[in-house]
């Protein structure tokens, strides 16, 4: 993808290369409710790992993420979708989800995400509650 503007003057961008690794790890340490206390070491390797990043900015600050974890033949996972406080509100949020669920190289895969909000977003892309053959198990972390 090349870099696509957006509502509000925002700009999304998958280039690995751009995201601001410190700019995620401080939302996701110390804003998400998902990844409280996440190391940045962590953060480095999880952004560094993935299938595709997405980025979302505001000039040269990052202002929203997404990551995708894939096997690239079935199945695509979401992850670590923010958007800050300010910019919500602005569809910052809904383009970057579209792009990574419906633009980018695993459009055709089955999806999952797990997620206690913005429900009502995330089903404007297919997303349902799973069915009966869907299990998890909790990390012993």
């Amino acid at each position: 993808m090349a870099k696509r503007p957006i509502a509000g003057g925002l700009e999304l961008d998958d280039d690995r290369e751009r995201i601001d690794v410190d700019a995620v790890h401080d939302y996701l340490c110390n804003e998400s409710y998902w990844a409280r206390g996440r190391s940045r070491a962590d953060v480095e390797r999880s952004v560094a790992g993935a299938a595709r990043v997405v980025g979302c900015y505001d000039g040269a600050e990052q202002v929203g993420f997404a990551r995708v974890l894939s096997d690239q033949i079935t199945t695509a996972y979401l992850l670590d979708v923010y958007v800050l406080a300010r910019c919500r509100g602005s569809g910052a949020g809904v383009e970057l989800v579209r792009e990574a669920v419906d633009h980018g190289p695993h459009r055709e895969l089955r999806w999952c995400l797990m997620t206690q909000d913005a429900h009502g977003l995330y089903e404007r892309f297919g997303f349902v509650p799973p069915d009966g053959r869907f299990l998890t198990r909790a990390g012993r972390r």
